[in-house]
């Protein structure tokens, strides 16, 4: 696992999509006019009758991909992170989930990643949103290949599902041959003294970091990639905890209503009294800026990660 190559996550879901049209008619893409942003202009090339741009109307997308799943179809449907959560999430919740219909939204440039698109466009409270929808299935792939396992995973699965990532390239975590699986996570990393419990790309990769710094000290820190946050890997997320003396959740996203919130209740629950650390966005709106900035400016970064391991390892 990991490596020094960088691959755009978005590549992993159209280069994917685009397969699976090859071999299922049934497969559609929706688009609200913004196929250079996420990449499906090829897609709509090659498969004019499997695409529909709908123009600037994103309730309106997410009507019609529900429409079209109650006639057979396997609809993508894709936009900005804020458009596909808070603008949808009406049409999403009555038209697509409590009807029981099996539509795939997906929402690009979660968090500090939107960047200089600013404050209305950087969706830090998307998965709080979606995962009060019942029955929904919540992902946030971290590389190239976990994206393009877990668009294929959606493709074969019955039912709604939410999937956040970034456009920009990423480090490349996993082998192409990497198995991935709604409600299971993946151990990047094993440590006896804290771990980090990671959602996304950014995070996961800065946890990576501090792991490195840490052990420079002594400490031993591991890594897990949750990569479903609903379902919940909840076994492992529990067995890691009885593991080490300190537990750290890391997200790009808000931590009330989000990974922090829910690993926080999950360890409640289970009656776990190791230490527990948040990493995450704290009752705030985003910015204008690019990524490295906001990373700083809320403190998704090593740095954080590491002074807030070291203060639960005091």
């Amino acid at each position: 696992m990991g490596s020094e190559e960088l691959k755009e996550i978005r590549a992993g879901y159209t280069d994917t999509v685009t397969a699976l049209a090859a071999e299922n008619k049934n497969i559609v893409v929706l688009e609200a006019d913004l196929m250079n942003c996420t990449n499906t202009e090829n897609f709509k090339k090659t498969y004019p009758n499997q695409f529909v741009n709908v123009g600037i109307a994103e309730a309106n997308m997410v009507g019609v991909a529900a429409g079209l799943s109650a006639v057979g179809k396997i609809p993508f449907a894709s936009s900005f992170g804020c458009f596909s959560s808070r603008r949808v999430h009406d049409q999403f919740f009555i038209s697509a989930n409590y009807a029981r219909l099996n539509v795939k939204l997906i929402g690009m440039d979660p968090g500090v990643t939107a960047a200089m698109n600013g404050g209305t466009h950087m969706p830090f409270e998307d998965i709080a949103l979606m995962q009060v929808i019942p029955r929904l299935t919540v992902v946030e792939p971290s590389d190239y290949y976990s994206c393009a396992a877990l668009i294929r995973a959606a493709a074969e699965t019955y039912g709604c599902v939410y999937i956040r990532f970034p456009r920009k390239p990423v480090p490349v975590i996993y082998d192409k041959k990497e198995t991935f699986t709604f409600g299971k996570s993946k151990l990047v990393k094993e440590g006896k003294d804290i771990v980090f419990v990671c959602l996304g790309s950014l995070l996961l990769n800065e946890a990576l970091k501090a792991r490195e710094t840490l052990a420079a000290e002594g400490i031993d820190a591991g890594v897990l990639d949750v990569l479903s946050i609903k379902p919940l890997d909840r076994e492992t997320i529990l067995e890691q905890a009885g593991k080490v003396r300190a537990l750290i959740t890391a997200e790009n996203a808000q931590l009330d209503g989000g990974l922090g919130s829910t690993i926080a209740a999950l360890l409640a629950e289970n009656g776990f009294s190791c230490k527990f650390g948040r990493i995450g966005i704290r009752n705030e709106f985003g910015e204008v800026g690019t990524q490295d900035y906001l990373a700083r400016r809320f403190g998704l970064t090593a740095e954080k990660l590491i002074a807030k391991a070291k203060e639960l390892l005091k």
